[in-house]
């Protein structure tokens, strides 16, 4: 009888052995992924941030209400897009490489005095199981597969001067 227990007991072990190895082997995966594309992808995104900005100012041209500006913010590669004219509109960009995450806060200060509205949103780079990396909004679960549709989300609400 003795003996029985410690097998299923042994058994047991070696099932959790195995799913924590194949966790530490997921997220080292994950981390090879970032460290290799993860700059790569922030990049695009920058670039797709910039076009789009630039090809909503060709729609509206002389109208400084929505003038639209975007700064590097080195060492870390982040950036910021800011909407001066009222209603002002700024997106804080700090990507973290280290932690797979990228920090997005918006801050939005309406024309009627109202104090200003802070917004913060985390998001977190993914895989699939290929070799493919993601950007994943902390909060809603949604994921970014692209620059373009991640451009998208992050500068409608700086371009209408409203929050989502």
């Amino acid at each position: 009888m003795t003996g029985e227990w410690i097998q299923r007991l042994a058994e047991d072990e070696r099932k959790r052995d195995d799913v924590r190895s194949r966790v530490t082997e997921a997220a080292a995966r994950k981390a090879d992924l970032v460290r290799v594309h993860g700059q790569g992808l922030l990049d695009e995104l920058r670039t797709a941030i910039v076009r789009d900005i630039v090809a909503f100012r060709s729609e509206f041209p002389g109208d400084a209400a929505r003038e639209v500006i975007f700064e590097d913010v080195p060492p870390e590669g982040g950036f910021v897009v800011r909407k001066p004219q009222y209603p002002t509109a700024a997106l804080s960009v700090a990507p973290h490489l280290q932690s797979a995450s990228v920090s997005c806060r918006y801050r939005f200060t309406p024309t009627n005095g109202l104090p200003a509205r802070e917004d913060h949103l985390e998001l977190m780079f993914t895989g699939n199981g290929d070799a493919a990396l993601h950007i994943k909004h902390q909060g809603t679960g949604q994921v970014f597969t692209n620059a373009d549709a991640l451009s998208e989300y992050l500068l409608v609400p700086v371009l209408t001067g409203r929050p989502r």
